[in-house]
């Protein structure tokens, strides 16, 4: 049998739909015996508080589509086509695009973006909070959950140098 695999990810974005995929992608590859470790940077840092405010920007994704969680078949399958205009200038539109997409994603059995970091803790994921986004930004270590490891670049570099999938998110 050959070498363990490894897989090394990049989460840079922090918004609810950037959330899941370094959780999933982690997650799944550490349950099929992969070596796994993300580098939270950035705006994907905030991932690792012990709670998790991701909300959907509507503003940063205008291709989203709009589809209710409740009423009728019908209704629940149209597409809303919201314009920037109102995504962008409504108060509270971002706060209800998270709320709809939290019931669409429970609606569905999605897992929560918590419950999938905790999946991923539970797996052996090593997660590694980015020292320099800390330092910028004004993050304490006591803000982020336990088992986060804090380092730089090279930190994780040394390992992803070798790995066998790359990604960024």
């Amino acid at each position: 049998m050959g070498e363990r695999k490894s897989m090394a990810i990049i989460a840079s974005k922090g918004t609810l739909d950037w959330a899941y995929p370094p959780f999933i992608l982690a997650s799944t590859a550490a349950a099929m015996d992969m070596d796994v470790k993300i580098f939270f940077t950035f705006y994907g840092l905030p991932l690792l508080k012990k709670k998790i405010k991701a909300k959907v920007s509507p503003a940063g994704n205008p291709a989203m589509p709009m589809k209710m969680p409740f009423g009728p078949k019908a209704f629940q399958g149209f597409n809303w086509p919201i314009p920037n205009m109102v995504s962008n200038n409504v108060p509270g539109f971002e706060t209800v695009a998270t709320s709809l997409m939290k019931k669409t994603f429970k609606n569905k059995g999605v897992a929560t973006v918590t419950e999938l970091r905790d999946m991923c803790e539970q797996l052996g994921v090593e997660m590694i909070g980015c020292q320099m986004t800390m330092d910028v930004f004004g993050f304490e270590r006591d803000e982020f959950i336990d088992g986060v490891n804090i380092g730089g670049a090279a930190t994780f570099l040394e390992f992803a140098a070798d790995a066998d999938i790359q990604l960024f998110i």
